[in-house]
C-alpha cells in the first residue's frame, strides 16, 4: 500500500497541483484564470467563480498541511487573499456567485452552496496556519448560512437575492431542476460544516468559541438527520437529489458519483461527531448508500454518471470527478469495514484513472471519457466547474488514510 500511496503523492505534486501554480496563476489580474479549455487554451477573459476560488484555497491549504511546502502556503496564501479581497460581500454577508476577470462583482446572488465551499476552503486554512482572522471568516459565513439559509424545518434553501431575499432561478446550473432544496447542497454544508468543526475542536478555546463549536456541533447533527429521514430514497437506497419546500422529491435521477460520495462524507461526520450512538446509528446507512452507488460500477473499474429511472435511460460518461469519489468511497469501506473487495474497486478505478483521464502532455485531468470511449476535449481543464478539489482531495485522502 505503500507504493500506492507514492503513487497517488506524486500525482497530487506531479500532475495537478504544478499544473495550477504553473499554468493557471492569472500573473496580470490576481488569483487564478477563470478557465482553460479542454485543448488547454487560456481564457483570461472568462469569469471567475466563488466554487472555484474556494476549490482552489482548500486544495493548496490541505497540501500544505499534509506535506509541509511553502509553494503550497504561498498558493494558498494567494487564493485566499484574493477570495476574501474579491468575493466576499462586505454590505450583506455571502459570498458573491462569481466576479469578472478584473475581480469586479459580476452575479452577486448569494448562492448557499457556494458559501459553504468558502467555509470549507477558509476553515482548512485556518486548520494548516492556525490563522485566527481566517478562522473568524469562516465562523462568520457559517452564520451567514445558518441565519439565511436555514429554514424553520431544519432545511437549506438553494438560492436567495444578494440581499437575502427570495430569488426566482435558485438553480445551480442549468442541468439542475429549480426547486428549492437539493442533496448536492446539503451535501456541501455538511462537508464544510464537518470540517469547521474538527477544526474549532484543535483551537484554543474561549467560552465564544466554544458556543460556536456547539453550534457547528448541533448544525451536523442535523444535517446527518435531513440526509437519512429526508434525502436518502429507503426503497432504493440511493439519495434523492431534488425536493421543493415540503421534502417531496423528483425521484428521477440516480447519481453514481454523489452517492458514492455522500457514503464517505456522511460516515465523515459522524467519525468527527466522535458520537458512539450517532456512529452505530450511520455506518449501517452510509455501507446502504455505496452498495447503491456501485449499481453505477463498470467492468473496467469506472463509474458511470447517473441513470434516470423514468427513461431507463444511463448516462455512461466517466467523468473525473465521479473517479475520484469512486476510490475514495471504495477505500472508506476497505478502511472502516474491512470490504477487501471495496478495496479491488478503489484500486481499479484509480488504473482507469491513470490510464484515461491524466493528461500526461500538459498536465491535470480531463473531463471526462465519454460513452463511446473517446476523450472529451470539450469540458474544462479548469473552470468554473474544473478544479483542484476532487482529484486533489482524492489524493490526499489516500495519503491520509490507515489502509
Amino acid at each position: 500500500m505503500e507504493q500506492l500511496k507514492k503513487q497517488f503523492r506524486k500525482c497530487l505534486e506531479e500532475n495537478i497541483l504544478k499544473y495550477w501554480i504553473e499554468q493557471v496563476t492569472d500573473q496580470q489580474n490576481g488569483g487564478y484564470y477563470g478557465r482553460i479549455d479542454g485543448h488547454n487554451i487560456v481564457h483570461p477573459e472568462a469569469e471567475k467563480g466563488a466554487v472555484m476560488n474556494a476549490r482552489i484555497l482548500w486544495a493548496f491549504a490541505a497540501a500544505y498541511r499534509v506535506l509541509g511546502k511553502p509553494e503550497y502556503l504561498a498558493a494558498a496564501q494567494r487564493a485566499r487573499d484574493y477570495f476574501l479581497e474579491k468575493f466576499l460581500d462586505r454590505k450583506h454577508g455571502g459570498v458573491f456567485w462569481s466576479v469578472d476577470y478584473k475581480g469586479m462583482p459580476l452575479d452577486t446572488k448569494k448562492q448557499t452552496y457556494a458559501i459553504g465551499f468558502a467555509v470549507y476552503a477558509l476553515s482548512e486554512y485556518a486548520r494548516a496556519t492556525g490563522d485566527n482572522e481566517t478562522l473568524t471568516k469562516a465562523i462568520e459565513l457559517f452564520h451567514d448560512i445558518e441565519n439565511h439559509a436555514r429554514q424553520a424545518d431544519g432545511g437549506y434553501i438553494e438560492a436567495l437575492t444578494q440581499d437575502w431575499q427570495p430569488i426566482a432561478d435558485m438553480r445551480l446550473s442549468d442541468k439542475d431542476e429549480n426547486l428549492e432544496r437539493t442533496m448536492n447542497t446539503h451535501l456541501h454544508i455538511i462537508e464544510p460544516y464537518t470540517n469547521l468543526l474538527r477544526t474549532l475542536r484543535s483551537w484554543t478555546k474561549n467560552a465564544i468559541l466554544e458556543q460556536i463549536e456547539h453550534e457547528v456541533e448541533q448544525a451536523v447533527r442535523n444535517l446527518l438527520e435531513l440526509f437519512t429521514n429526508r434525502i436518502l430514497n429507503p426503497d432504493t437506497g440511493h439519495l434523492d437529489l431534488f425536493f421543493n419546500q415540503q421534502w417531496k422529491s423528483k425521484r428521477n435521477l440516480q447519481s453514481f458519483g454523489h452517492d458514492i460520495e455522500a457514503s464517505w462524507l456522511l460516515h465523515e461526520s459522524a467519525l468527527v461527531l466522535a458520537d458512539p450512538t450517532e456512529l452505530k446509528r450511520i455506518e449501517p446507512i452510509i455501507q446502504k448508500i455505496a452498495k447503491a452507488a456501485d449499481e453505477g460500477l463498470q467492468q473496467d473499474g469506472s463509474m458511470i454518471y447517473e441513470l434516470n429511472t423514468n427513461t431507463g435511460y444511463a448516462d455512461k460518461q466517466r467523468q473525473w470527478w465521479v473517479q475520484c469519489e469512486s476510490v475514495i468511497g471504495h477505500a472508506n469501506l476497505y478502511e472502516h469495514f474491512g470490504d477487501a473487495r471495496a478495496l479491488g474497486d478503489a484500486i481499479r478505478c484509480w488504473e482507469f484513472i491513470r490510464q484515461k483521464l491524466i493528461d500526461r502532455e500538459h498536465g491535470e485531468w480531463h473531463w471526462a471519457i465519454l460513452a463511446n470511449g473517446t476523450l472529451d476535449r470539450e469540458g474544462d481543464k479548469a473552470g468554473f466547474w474544473k478544479c483542484p478539489y476532487h482529484n486533489a482531495r482524492m489524493c490526499i485522502e489516500i495519503m491520509e488514510r490507515n489502509i
